[in-house]
């Protein structure tokens, strides 16, 4: 697929999916909002109701003294005060007999003028406790909360949850530890009182923790939360997925077109070596005919090897191959690998070292399987290193196991090729060295029998300062 398209792609369902992002924010913050809504009715609504069952509370305290006799007398001899009378006036109405005709309430509040009651005295601690904690949890409201009374009058709280914050006519004195602030910005109050000319308290309540996210709410967002992240993370494997395969198949294609090429020279060879030997000319020399016959068996071989890789990389991949462990020591193993690059090497103007201080090289594992791993690395070390490379191949003893580190000097790797150089297919752009051939599968046999081994694998490397591929066997198979 062209990479614009899958780009374009990617660009259209990050679209959409930041769409649907938006939309359940949306929806979510109108959840909370009605909530909050709902919320503040429901307080609202409490408040109201406990004003009113208070204001019958108390006038349920004082109706014994609504005695009108009293009332007269208190009204007779106050009449005089221009004061009070001013505040009488207007419920009085300048009657002969001011008590006549008025209603129940009209008499309470001229007895509140004539006989002011202070606000604290007015309220019973516990009744109002009471009223408040039955109102709130009938509405289901939270229990988490502080509650006040404030004086209009004297500009302060009288009382502040359980406790009077000054001194009443009941000498009840406990004064609070709480904080006021809180009270005195919250948006929950009632007047208190109402039924007198001016309402002379107001309460308040501050609520520590709304619970506003209860009930739907937490299982909305919670739900929307979790199938939100799992259509992100869907979304971004997808995306990490596609672009691999984008990979895998560019590295297959690359390795198609190295596999031709590999085979189409030998087959080209043991072409003109059978037209050779079937030409009259030759077909009677018996030392050229024997000539051509090596030769197509020497490419014979080559093809044969070729296909044994591939073949070979299927099996490991599908994990259908068994190791034949035995006792087997590395040194042997690592000196005839040697041998055989030290040849290709000096004709390179090169050299090779080797420096084998492990004292106990003897591991459990494959030899044949081994032996393939030290050539690679040997070979690979070779190929990519320029004209007169150097290579050495160092052994030590580490903790349970043998460390074998083989270091050249040649074009090194940078980061981001070393993330993928045990990928399968996968090879090192050479930059101007064109004449490096192989499948890509080296590195990555390497690194599967090394696994199959219980051993480890690293490299360190950088950009034209060569490369250290450092291996660990392990003494025991099976630790």
């Amino acid at each position: 697929m062209n990479k614009k398209i899958i780009w374009a792609i990617v660009g259209l369902m990050s679209i959409a999916l930041l769409g649907l992002v938006l939309i359940q924010a949306y929806w979510i913050s109108w959840s909370f909002n009605l909530e909050e809504r709902r919320f503040n009715d429901r307080v609202e609504k409490s408040l109201v109701q406990i004003s009113s069952r208070l204001q019958t509370a108390v006038n349920a305290k004082h109706d014994n003294s609504l005695d009108l006799t009293n009332l007269k007398n208190s009204f007779s001899k106050f009449s005089n005060d221009s004061t009070l009378l001013s505040d009488v006036l207007p419920i009085a109405q300048k009657t002969s007999n001011p008590l006549r005709g008025k209603s129940y309430y009209e008499m309470l509040q001229m007895k509140n003028i004539m006989n002011p009651v202070s606000l604290e005295d007015k309220i019973d601690l516990e009744v109002l406790k009471k009223l408040i904690t039955q109102e709130f949890k009938n509405r289901r409201l939270p229990a988490d909360f502080d509650y006040g009374v404030f004086s209009i009058k004297d500009s302060s709280f009288v009382i502040v949850n359980d406790h009077f914050t000054v001194t009443g006519q009941n000498n009840n004195v406990s004064v609070t530890d709480i904080s006021e602030s809180n009270l005195r910005d919250s948006p929950y109050f009632v007047e208190l009182f109402t039924l007198s000319l001016e309402s002379d308290g107001i309460l308040k309540v501050f609520f520590r923790n709304k619970g506003i996210l209860t009930g739907n709410i937490w299982k909305t967002l919670i739900g929307s939360i979790i199938f939100t992240g799992l259509v992100l993370f869907c979304f971004a494997y997808t995306v990490y997925v596609i672009f691999q395969q984008k990979k895998v198949s560019e590295m297959k294609t690359d390795f198609i077109n190295n596999m031709t090429h590999e085979f189409k020279t030998p087959i080209a060879t043991i072409s003109l070596a059978a037209d050779s030997i079937t030409s009259p000319m030759i077909a009677d020399d018996k030392s050229k005919v024997g000539r051509f016959a090596g030769i197509i068996k020497q490419e014979n071989k080559r093809m044969l090897s070729q296909v044994e890789k591939v073949l070979q990389m299927a099996l490991i991949d599908k994990s259908d191959f068994n190791l034949k462990v035995t006792q087997i020591d590395l040194h042997p193993i690592i000196l005839q690998a040697l041998d055989y690059v030290k040849l290709q090497v000096v004709k390179r103007n090169g050299e090779v070292s080797s420096d084998l201080k492990a004292t106990n090289s003897v591991i459990e594992g494959d030899q044949t399987h081994i032996s393939n791993i030290i050539h690679n690395l040997l070979d690979n070390a070779n190929k990519y290193s320029p004209e007169n490379p150097k290579i050495s191949i160092e052994t030590r003893n580490v903790p349970n196991g043998v460390e074998v580190i083989v270091k050249d000097n040649g074009i090194g790797i940078n980061k981001e090729a070393k993330k993928h150089i045990f990928d399968k297919f996968y090879r090192v752009h050479t930059g101007n060295l064109h004449d490096v051939k192989g499948f890509g599968l080296g590195l990555s046999y390497v690194k599967a029998m090394i696994t199959a081994h219980k051993g480890q694998i690293d490299v360190k490397s950088e950009l034209g300062e060569g490369s250290s591929f450092i291996l660990f066997f392990p003494h025991r198979h099976n630790m």
